[in-house]
């Protein structure tokens, strides 16, 4: 049997991928990370609720008590606050929306707590997720799979796992869902087994994450111009950190048709809007990417692609670029491709793997181009 570590974040999925480890007579141990920001600590009642926040270290070793297991709290706060809240906060000011689930996965729990574990001497880290690893002897790599409730499934934000993580790294209700686990979580008599899901950031428990990048990067913040797309100015935006592409409420702006956030200018402290054809891209490129079913992608291959968590997936081309870049050319053009965001590679259920946005190219800009292109052409 195998020594296991086991990320419990005081939800009911860590509680039971304890639970099942243990119960297959492995020896698991608990850890919580301990990420609740310093700066929020005052904030007992939303401290209390939040899904790392102190309420769920309780929650975690409430139920490490139930399983008869030893738990332990790792304080992570420096960390996450460099790698995840910063970057968060950052990412919003350079006009980009941020997925801070994703930044950390990559820096905090599968790094910083994986890196651990293997210093203590585990063998594997387990977590919650929504997704399954298996090794795959033809091709000689481990691979990330889709979870078998493709309603729960996770691997979107778990792209960015690599060969040696995914061979450490075990996911015990990936096979399950959620109904599955919340009767198992009721079998083995966990306190967490009705705990609702989170919804929320968890360095955000109000909801309103406005007030965090205020509160850290005021300059964000700065009032400027909502301009339409070709140029002309529609009214002021009260911090271009309040908006994201796509959106259409509280713009404030008095117009006969609906207008729909298309761009952030951070060079102009501007807010672009248009209307819903201008959302509409049918490409996009991507960097920091990551492949897990192949090695790299040497020439463009088809598949389907995920431009945010709970999007459908949508078939397309993906092809390399120069730098590590791709280029991503869907089938059928996509509403509010939103730079910052990961866009996520799929073959059937295999993750192959996935990156940032960093520029969607528009139906309407594209259509712009072909008409100046043509009226160029030399007559006759």
């Amino acid at each position: 049997m195998a020594r296991i570590a086991v990320a419990m974040s005081g939800g009911v999925d860590s509680s039971v991928a304890a639970g099942v480890l243990a119960a297959q007579g492995h020896q698991v141990i608990g850890f919580t990370l301990n990420l609740w920001p310093a700066w929020l600590t005052g904030e007992t009642d939303a401290a209390a609720k939040a899904c790392c926040g102190v309420g769920a270290v309780e929650d975690a070793r409430a139920v490490a008590r139930r399983l008869g297991i030893r738990h332990y709290v790792l304080n992570v706060r420096e960390e996450f606050q460099r790698a995840v809240i910063d970057y968060f906060c950052d990412e919003y000011t350079e006009g980009r929306t941020p997925n801070p689930c994703i930044a950390c996965n990559r820096a905090v729990k599968f790094s910083l707590l994986l890196n651990k574990a293997l210093g203590l001497g585990f063998d594997y880290l387990a977590t919650g997720h929504y997704a399954r690893v298996r090794y795959d002897e033809t091709r000689g790599r481990y691979l990330l799979l889709r979870a078998a409730d493709a309603r729960k499934d996770q691997g979107y934000v778990l792209y960015g796992l690599t060969q040696g993580q995914l061979a450490r790294l075990t996911l015990p209700v990936g096979e399950l869902d959620k109904a599955r686990t919340r009767r198992i979580a009721g079998e083995m008599g966990l306190p967490v087994a009705d705990k609702p899901d989170s919804q929320e950031i968890c360095f955000v428990p109000g909801g309103d994450y406005r007030e965090v990048v205020r509160f850290l990067r005021p300059e964000a913040m700065r009032p400027g111009p909502i301009l339409d797309t070709s140029g002309r100015v529609l009214g002021e935006h009260r911090g271009m950190a309040g908006y994201t592409v796509g959106q259409r409420r509280g713009l404030g702006l008095a117009a006969e048709r609906p207008f729909y956030v298309v761009a952030l200018d951070t060079s102009r402290n501007a807010v672009i809007v248009g209307g819903e054809t201008e959302l509409l891209s049918d490409e996009l490129e991507a960097d920091g990417v990551n492949w897990i079913a192949v090695e790299s992608l040497d020439d463009p291959r088809r598949c389907t692609a995920r431009i945010r968590h709970a999007a459908r997936e949508i078939p397309a081309e993906v092809a390399p670029l120069p730098r590590g870049r791709v280029r991503v050319r869907f089938d059928e053009p996509q509403r509010a491709v939103t730079p910052g965001q990961a866009v996520c590679f799929y073959n059937g259920d295999v993750v192959l793997g996935g990156g940032t946005i960093v520029r969607a190219r528009g139906v309407a800009e594209r259509a712009r181009f072909n008409s100046h292109a043509q009226e160029a052409l030399p007559v006759g």
